[in-house]
């Protein structure tokens, strides 16, 4: 029997949050299903019908969970990936990224530690998506020299913008 938490032969499973608005909702359903079916705990954290609902609440509800340590990782979606992106972006420490290619959604891990995929639902189909979130899910930070220092200079922009954005407040 493999240890908690772990199947033979395979990464660690993790700990997931995925959310969407009503447009990204049909797919979110699609890769809850998928994440749940390779192992993974996910939390859903809406929307739970296709009902008219704002992308910026998913994206802190995503963001937020991620930063809790509810989830090591998170999936949003919504019709674009664009609004989601932007609004997930704008929480101090999620590192979202909008890829419609595997490439963008290894890489983004690798080189840029990203923390939250995103998705445009009305972008893409449930296959490539599917690709999309095992690369994601596959990848890991290389902590390589060169991306850590970049890291650093954006965490150092988001703190320093971070903090005087709430001074405007």
């Amino acid at each position: 029997m493999p240890p908690p938490g772990k199947r033979w032969g395979s990464e660690p499973l993790m700990k997931l949050v995925i959310g969407s608005d009503h447009a990204g909702f049909a797919l979110k359903v699609a890769m809850g299903d998928l994440l749940r079916s390779l192992g993974h705990e996910v939390l859903d954290v809406g929307a739970f019908n296709e009902n008219p609902s704002d992308y910026p609440d998913f994206a802190e509800a995503v963001g937020g969970a991620v930063l809790d340590g509810k989830a090591e990782r998170g999936v949003l979606i919504c019709g674009s990936g664009v609004g989601a992106s932007v609004a997930a972006n704008k929480l101090m420490g999620i590192r979202a990224g909008m890829c419609h290619d595997t490439y963008s959604a290894h890489q983004g891990v690798e080189h840029d530690d990203i923390n939250v995929l995103v998705l445009g639902s009305r972008v893409i189909g449930v296959k490539l998506a599917e690709e999309l979130v095992k690369a994601f899910l596959g990848a890991k930070f290389t902590k390589e020299e060169r991306h850590v220092r970049r890291l650093g200079k954006v965490k150092a922009l988001e703190a320093k913008f971070g903090a005087s954005a709430k001074a405007k407040v």
